[in-house]
């Protein structure tokens, strides 16, 4: 439980999607606002199931505390999260209410 709780996992609005073409599988980069902590990017290979339009105000959930890892030319500085599902599409994991930018998943 101890290592669970050093994984800062945040909620954040995407406000950003763009196609990602020198990612080597299909990927979009995103910008998210995480409220108090800023606006952060990634890269999310979930074109399969999300439209940019689908992602656009989305909230969704991130690891915050991982290092920042190099993608193609473009820096990914959070960890969307989603669950495979059996098809090997990534579903992202979203707040079943409405909760503020920034609020800490516990």
């Amino acid at each position: 439980f101890e290592d669970f709780l050093k994984v800062d996992i945040r909620v954040g609005t995407i406000i950003e999607v763009n196609d990602f073409p020198k990612a080597r599988k299909p990927a979009y980069q995103i910008k998210i606002d995480f409220g108090d902590l800023g606006i952060k990017k990634t890269s999310a290979q979930i074109t399969d199931l999300y439209s940019k339009e689908d992602l656009l105000n989305a909230k969704v959930s991130a690891i915050m505390n991982f290092k920042s890892r190099q993608i193609a030319n473009f820096m990914s500085e959070v960890l969307v999260l989603g669950i495979y599902n059996t098809a090997g599409n990534v579903v992202l994991l979203k707040a079943s209410k409405a909760v503020k930018n920034g609020e800490q998943v516990h």
